[in-house]
């Protein structure tokens, strides 16, 4: 017999335009450096308005031992709209590329689920995303994490998009049944469907 999960879905249509899920058995973080607590890190910020260019960036930094922190995206003083990323790395030891990155970016959700699926297939983690808003339209970007000294662990995603926040929660609920979990969530105005909450979901594909 199935198990029901309950998921709540809470919009705030705010200036950030967030959203907050909350479930019962939520997906486990992803690990942090196999380092001691009281280890002292150094911060890479990583801001464009190109999403082309962070993802070099991105690569870059993971390449010189850097490890993804967070996503955000919004106005800057100088910068316009710009997507930053945070990334981080102990002060001592050595700083060896043990992570490799990929971003996706899209203003189509069809499109968004197809790369997804790719990256999952070739042991990509969902660690984070946010909604950039470009010169011309709004893209929804992710960004995917692949630990280097790990067997790689391929997913099957799932890309939920919708304008109403009650049909998401049917289909939510629908996916939850089929055995995936919950990784994120935004909401922003996507080239074809207007305003939408997106909705990622995954579970471990079955060999």
């Amino acid at each position: 017999m199935k198990t029901l999960v309950r998921f709540t879905l809470l919009v705030t249509l705010s200036l950030a335009s967030s959203v907050c899920l909350h479930a019962q058995e939520p997906a486990a973080p992803a690990p942090r450096h196999d380092a001691p607590a009281d280890t002292q890190y150094e911060y890479k910020l990583l801001a464009t308005n190109r999403t082309t260019t962070m993802e070099k960036e991105m690569k870059e930094a993971a390449e010189a031992g850097y490890r993804f922190e967070k996503a955000i995206s919004g106005p800057t003083a100088f910068g316009g709209n710009e997507a930053m990323v945070i990334m981080s790395r102990p002060k001592d030891g050595k700083h060896e590329a043990r992570y490799e990155y990929r971003l996706l970016a899209t203003s189509k959700t069809s499109t968004m689920q197809k790369e997804l699926q790719e990256a999952g297939d070739a042991g990509f983690e969902h660690r984070d995303e946010t909604v950039f808003k470009k010169t011309f339209g709004t893209e929804v970007m992710v960004i995917l994490e692949r630990d280097r000294e790990a067997k790689p662990r391929p997913w099957e995603y799932k890309l939920l998009a919708t304008k109403k926040t009650s049909t998401m929660q049917k289909e939510i609920l629908e996916a939850a049944n089929e055995g995936y979990q919950f990784v994120g969530v935004s909401v922003g105005s996507t080239f074809f469907g207007g305003s939408e909450v997106v909705t990622i979901m995954r579970r471990p594909r079955k060999e």
